[in-house]
Formats: structure tokens, C-alpha cells, sequence
């Protein structure tokens, strides 16, 4: 393990930007940990352990997650023991705010979590849960075709303000329904992306930040979905359209799915996005660990860290 954790070190080293005092940066990620709840209290699992995650795979997101200055969470669950030990393991200096579990089968028994350093980023006052007021003029405000079934998000999307700096941010993070078919998801995207148009009006008149990141199961860029996300005008910078999200890529030449995504609006826009951007990108850990367990499949690995991959953007702040 003390192997693979160096090797995992040097790779964040030379892929991610540093944090910067100096010309100081934020950076923001978006991670989907697949089923954040249970944690086995050994660093390797047996046959019969449930949950696979154990402290091993802890170390591992911890690793990760430091790096960055806040990470949107999808897929914490109503046990929520993992996300616990994983601010025991990042230290005194990082907070984390989470919603209460989504009720209902489309919820999963998930949460929205924020985990952020707390030496960088404070919070800024405002955080809520964004719910649909039962009003039909509000459907259709939100692009909501009549005779939709769609009436309510499946899991809220969690808005939470930070500041850096001379910056105020506010972070939208939604992890859309799957749904049995792909048109299930089209209602939640066109209702995000107009909610977030009419949030950008005001937001932009006092400077701040507004963003929306998280898990929205858009299968290819230019899709219908992808379409409907991107609908209102919200922009994904060209540095993430290659980054892959997931650990397990098609083996019959399809491109990998394009379901995590950070996006905002641009200045065209006329209420664009306050901070300046630097770069972005993914960062794929796939090849990095359990190395020394070659009987160790994606699909696996995927139960001990995850099944998607984490997105970060890095933007300078004024100080």
C-alpha cells in the first residue's frame, strides 16, 4: 500500500495544479464516490466483508480529495461511516456540509455532500436544498412540457455559497435520475439548466460565482441529454470534453460516457462567471492502485474507491 500511495502522490503532483498562496488559485472538483456510506475497519477485505471499502480505499480518496480546495460529493448514503473517517483522516483543518438522505426508490438513500479545506475556503452564508414549488406556471418557466410526469427533482440539488479571497461562489451540485430509459433524464436537465439561467441573472449583479457540477448520466457530448443540459446557455470548458469519468471504458470503440460535468456561464451570457478560469481536467486512477491485486477488475475497484473519476477546475482568485 505505501507503494501504490507514493506512486498515487506523484501522479496528483504532476497532473494537478498545486495550491497557491502566491497568486493564489481555487480549485473545485466534483466527485460521484460510488455508495459513500459503510466502511469495513480493516486495510484489506475478505470474501465475505460488506462494504468492499475499507481503509485502504480511504486512504486512497483522502489522498485524492486533498488536493483540492472544495469537492462536491454524489452518492453519500443515509450511512454515511466512510465520509466520517474520511474527515478524521483529512485533519482538523477541512469541514464537510451534507443534505439529509433522499427519501423515495429515485432518491438511493443518497445525500449531497460538500468536503472543503477550511484553511482556503470559508463558507459564505447561504445553503439550500432547490426543490420545485407545486405551481404549473413554474413547470413551464422551467421548460417542463405539459403531460410530464416530472413534478420534483428525484435528488435535490444542494447550493451551498463559499468564499475565496475577494471571490463569493455559490456551488450547485444534482446527481440526475437514471431512470429506465434516457429520456427519463431530459426533464431534470432542461428544469436544472433554466433554474440555474434565472439564478445567474441575480447572482451576477453582486459578482458571485454561480456553478453547477455534479453526476447528470449524459451518455455522449452533443446528445439529446447533453443538449438539454446545455439548453439555457451553460458552458463546459473545452479542457474537460476528453477527461474520462469512469474506470471501466467501453471495449467496442464507443466514446466513454460523459456523465460528470462542471459548467457555468460565459461571458456572452451577460451574467457570466465572476472568477477567472485557468484550466481543468479528470484524473484517472485507475492504473495507479491494486496494482499488487491482478485479480482486482474495475468492477471491483470500483466498490473500495469508485466507478467515476473526479472532475477539477482551477480558477484565480483576487486576494
Amino acid at each position: 500500500m505505501r507503494a501504490e500511495l507514493q506512486a498515487l502522490r506523484q501522479a496528483l503532483d504532476v497532473q494537478l495544479p498545486a495550491k497557491r498562496a502566491v497568486g493564489r488559485n481555487l480549485l473545485v472538483a466534483t466527485w460521484n464516490v460510488r455508495a459513500f456510506g459503510g466502511l469495513t475497519p480493516a486495510w484489506r477485505s475478505g470474501e465475505d466483508d460488506s462494504p468492499k471499502r475499507n481503509w485502504r480505499g480511504l486512504a486512497y480518496i483522502a489522498e485524492i480529495i486533498s488536493r483540492f480546495d472544495v469537492v462536491a460529493l454524489q452518492e453519500v448514503r443515509g450511512d454515511f461511516k466512510a465520509l466520517r473517517e474520511l474527515m478524521k483522516t483529512l485533519g482538523p483543518g477541512w469541514q464537510f456540509l451534507m443534505t439529509d438522505v433522499n427519501r423515495g426508490s429515485a432518491g438511493n438513500d443518497e445525500r449531497m455532500a460538500y468536503v472543503f479545506d477550511a484553511s482556503r475556503v470559508q463558507l459564505s452564508g447561504l445553503a439550500g436544498e432547490l426543490t420545485v414549488p407545486d405551481d404549473p406556471r413554474v413547470l413551464e418557466q422551467l421548460g417542463v412540457e405539459p403531460g410530464s410526469q416530472f413534478r420534483q427533482f428525484a435528488r435535490s440539488p444542494y447550493a451551498v455559497s463559499f468564499r475565496s479571497g475577494r471571490e463569493t461562489f455559490i456551488l450547485v451540485t444534482m446527481h440526475v435520475l437514471y431512470g429506465d430509459d434516457y429520456a427519463d433524464r431530459t426533464p431534470e436537465l432542461k428544469a436544472i439548466a433554466a433554474w440555474m439561467k434565472d439564478w445567474a441573472k441575480d447572482t451576477a449583479r453582486w459578482g458571485h460565482s454561480l456553478m453547477l457540477l455534479g453526476d447528470f448520466n449524459i451518455d455522449n457530448k452533443g446528445d439529446v441529454n447533453d443538449e438539454a443540459f446545455r439548453s439555457t446557455g451553460l458552458y463546459v470548458p473545452e479542457e474537460l470534453d476528453g477527461a474520462p469519468r469512469t474506470v471501466s471504458f467501453t471495449a467496442d470503440g464507443k466514446p466513454p460516457k460523459y456523465y460528470d460535468q462542471i459548467a457555468w456561464f460565459r461571458q456572452n451570457s451577460g451574467f457570466a462567471l465572476g472568477m477567472e478560469f485557468i484550466t481543468a481536467g479528470g484524473f484517472n486512477f485507475k492504473d495507479l492502485l491494486f496494482q499488487a491485486d491482478p485479480k482486482l477488475k474495475p468492477q471491483s475497484m470500483s466498490w473500495r474507491v469508485s466507478d467515476h473519476l473526479p472532475l477539477w477546475c482551477e480558477f484565480a482568485v483576487r486576494s
